[in-house]
């Protein structure tokens, strides 16, 4: 995996530290200090990485989430798009790439003919395992340098972080993205 992103900066992991003596250090201001740009650096290096190790399982990573989501059971198709905060006609289309592929079945429930079960297949589980093992990998490699406990931290304060405006899908992410 290419350790540099396009332009051959390497991502800083640390801010610098000010070199004023005294308790009335500035707060550093460059770009290293800013957490939404590193935030945005690590993101765009950890997305092409991911889309890179995940072409060895033939999907994308908005793929990806929906079979994760759905290796768990059976869900309505609102309810899948609820949870992946995407508009159902991106979910169509998703869900129509998936289908074509053998990797998820929609089928109405019997119970209310206007409501779509969707479910993974066993291709599309299979799928889900060399996905697993892909975003394993990169994690391994991205996330090395953290310990166990430090990973869980960094898992806590993400899920803090809002990605949207509204607070509707904060924590849960916006796979309608390409990533």
């Amino acid at each position: 995996m290419a350790r540099e992103q396009s332009g051959g900066i390497t991502p800083a992991t640390r801010a610098p530290v000010s070199s004023t003596a005294g308790g009335d250090a500035p707060e550093p201001t460059g770009p290293e200090s800013r957490l939404s740009l590193l935030l945005a650096r690590h993101g765009g290096v950890t997305e092409a990485w991911i889309r890179e190790a995940l072409t060895t399982s033939g999907v994308t990573p908005r793929h990806a989430v929906v079979l994760m989501h759905l290796n768990d059971g059976q869900l309505g198709q609102r309810d899948l798009g609820a949870r992946l905060c995407v508009d159902p006609s991106v979910l169509v289309t998703l869900l129509n790439s998936l289908e074509d592929r053998d990797l998820v079945r929609r089928r109405r429930d019997p119970a209310d003919r206007r409501r779509h079960i969707v479910e993974i297949t066993k291709a599309g589980a299979a799928a889900v395992t060399k996905i697993d093992a892909a975003i394993s990998r990169v994690e391994d490699e991205l996330l090395g340098d953290l310990t166990p406990q430090e990973r869980d931290t960094l898992r806590a304060l993400l899920a803090r972080v809002r990605t949207t405006h509204d607070g509707d899908c904060d924590g849960g992410g916006d796979p309608a993205t390409d990533f």
